[in-house]
This record gives C-alpha cells, structure tokens and sequence, in this order.
C-alpha cells in the first residue's frame, strides 16, 4: 500500500512538474511598444467652404427713357460692344413730330415776343412825353413780360423734343458684351416710372467675382486679402483661384440660417467662367507654409506610471498655459518630455514654434505588440484580450 502511495505521488509530481514547465514555456515577457512620428516641415491650412454664384465685375442694364417701338436691332446675345456704339433705334415718327410742334410754338413765342417788346418801347416813348397814361405803360409792360416767359417756355421744350428724339438712339454706355437682350424688334417699350432694360452689359467677362454665402458660425474668420479657390461643375477638374475684396455686412436670413455675401474675385483669361455659373468655394483663412509641425495627438498623449518605469522616464506637469505643452520625444535611452510653444492647428496637425527641431520622434502612443500565448500568436490589436477566456469550441472554429 505504500509503495502503490509513493507511486501516486510521484505521478502527481511529475504531472504538476510538466504544467509549470508547459506554462513557463508559453509566457513570455509582454513588451510596450512606442508608435512614434518625426517632427517635419509642412502646412497649416484651414478653409471655410461655401457656394457662391460667378457674376460680372461690373454690369450695366440699358434702357430707354422714351417710350416708343423697337425699330431696327444692332446687337444681340455674346456681341462685343464699344462704349457710345449705336445698340438700337426706336421710331422717330412721334418723337419728331413732337420736336417739329415745339419749334412751330417756339418761332410763335418769338414773334410774339417781338411784337410786345416794339410795342412796350413805343407806349414808353409816349409817357416819357405826356402823350399815354400810365395805365397803357403798365398794359404793355405787362404783356412783354408774359411774351417774355413764353418764349423761355416754348425754347425748353424745343430741347426738351431734341433730347427725347435724342433717347431714340441707344448708345453703349461702357465697352463690354452683351449678356442679356430683353427686346426684339416690332416691340414696344413703355417708359413710365421704371426704366424698361433692353440691354445688360458686362464690362469685362476676362475678370469675374463669386458672390459666396458664408454661414454665420464662419464669417468671423474671413478676412479681406484672404486666398480662394474655388470649382464649378461645368470644369469639375479645373481649381480656380481668386481672393476676397469684400465682406458684406447686412446679413440674410433663411430658414433660420443667417449668411452673408463674400465677394471673391478672380482671373478669367480664357473666359471658362460664366455668369450664373455656381462655384463651390474653400477660404483659406489660414495658410502658415513651412514650419514645423507634428500631430495633434502627440500634445494630449501622457504616459501612465507602467510605461514611465519601463522606459526610465520620470512625469511631467502640464502646464496652465494653452500655448505651452509637453510633448514626449523618444531618446536612445528611452522618451523624455518636451516642452514646446504651439503655433496654429488645422486639426491634424500643430505648428510648433520652438522646444523640438526637425527630425525629432514625438510619441503619439504606446501599444502592446504581437504576442504569443501558449504557443500561438495573438494580436493585441484584433479588439480581443490575449488573457481573457474564450467561447467554448472557438479554437476548433479557427483551425
């Protein structure tokens, strides 16, 4: 009996000797990992994006200030204008005749106007010798007086008809290209309290603006001087750049989103920009270009206690200040803090104005790497724990 126990001691023995010998052979030593970038020369650019409409510079709407029937067309839709070149011409016949009545009454008015000048001066010739009473003195001076105004009258609206025979000619105001033709000839045109627009003039299609709609929560960051670029759909692989020379104050208002109008100008030497075309618009109001920069997540990574002793680091105290941080660079003999002084950010990235140079690790992270458990690889990354327990049959599953 104890022979059969010291051999099932020995048994026991042996078999709990090869467990710890398994076991020991599976765990290996878990290593921290740094995942680290190199401080380097880059951009900082932020962009406010909005859409705008492409409009003209300058347009000028032509109208006419007599009514009248659209006579005879020199121009249409695309023609290249010259300032004081002859656009249209309205039918002359009333206008015309208006100025022929008004120098009929105007020639009337002066001989009138004669008459009563001869007569004044004879009924004073009289009275100065006693041979009229003041009462024909007074007659007559009365009556050259009235014919007097009469002429003035009559000699206004002779240039009142000249002038409107004059507006049945159309003249270019400006050298541009017609953009717009709101008349064909045969029509007639009523002059009233608006001016009817014939024609619309764009000065120069070679420079254009985009009038953009720049949302409230922005528009504190935009800035005359500020570069723009900008595409339309009709050249979905061509940027167009341009720069903002205004900011409009007076908001509007829809759908209870406030926006104002951003006025952007830009180049348009071969003419691909149209009016009415609809841009969709980045304002760079940022751009630092060549400075130092790392990633944003570098400047809130802080390692725990674990990793400050295997890599023989001692804490850092985060300073109050926001343009102050610590950054962790890595050393031959492991990582050290940093302080830095930040510059700008677009999100991603942080210019850094002076504590590390070019060519500097900064630690974003550390992370466990690769591990073999029992004999059998597993990744710290997957999303499963290596020293969790597993499903029943998941094993069988995998192989």
């Amino acid at each position: 009996m104890k022979k059969q126990t010291k051999i099932g001691i020995g048994i026991v023995v042996v078999i709990v000797i090869a467990i710890l010998a398994f076991s020991l052979k599976g765990k290996k030593e878990v290593k921290l990992e740094l995942s680290t970038q190199k401080v380097t020369l880059g951009n900082i650019v932020n962009t406010v994006t909005a859409t705008g409409t492409i409009q003209p510079i300058k347009t000028i709407d032509v109208g006419t200030q007599v009514s009248g029937t659209i006579k005879k067309l020199f121009v249409d839709y695309n023609s290249v204008v010259k300032k004081g070149q002859l656009l249209a011409v309205l039918d002359k016949t009333v206008l015309q005749s208006t100025l022929n009545s008004s120098k009929a009454a105007f020639h009337a008015a002066q001989n009138e106007l004669n008459y009563q000048k001869n007569n004044y001066d004879r009924i004073k010739q009289l009275f100065d010798k006693q041979s009229a009473s003041k009462t024909d003195l007074e007659t007559a001076e009365y009556q050259y007086v009235k014919a007097k105004a009469a002429f003035n009258s009559s000699k206004e609206d002779v240039v009142k008809a000249q002038t409107n025979l004059n507006y049945a000619m159309i003249y270019s105001p400006i050298d541009g290209v017609v953009i717009s033709r709101a008349v064909n000839e045969g029509q007639t045109v009523a002059a009233s309290f608006n001016t009817p627009t014939l024609f619309s003039i764009a000065q120069d299609l070679k420079k254009m603006q985009v009038v953009a709609k720049v949302d409230e929560a922005d528009i504190g960051q935009v800035r005359e001087g500020q570069s723009v670029s900008f595409t339309v759909d009709a050249y979905p692989d061509d940027i167009f750049s341009g720069d903002v020379t205004q900011v409009r104050l007076q908001g509007t208002t829809a759908s209870n989103v406030v926006t104002y109008e951003v006025v952007i100008n830009s180049p348009n030497p071969d003419l691909k920009l149209k009016p009415g075309l609809t841009a969709n618009v980045s304002i760079n109001t940022l751009q630092r270009n060549n400075v130092l920069t790392v990633p944003s997540k570098a400047l809130h990574f802080t390692p725990d206690a674990k990793s400050l002793k295997k890599f023989g680091a001692k804490g850092a105290k985060v300073p109050d200040d926001k343009t102050i941080k610590i950054v962790w660079v890595k050393t031959d003999a492991g990582i050290k803090p940093v302080t830095v002084t930040l510059g700008q950010n677009d999100g991603v990235n942080t210019e850094i104005n002076n504590g590390v140079k070019r060519g500097d690790e900064v630690v974003l992270d550390i992370k466990y790497p690769a591990l073999e458990i029992s004999g059998k690889k597993e990744d710290s990354g997957s999303g499963v724990s290596p020293f969790m327990p597993r499903r029943p049959g998941s094993e069988n599953k995998k192989k």
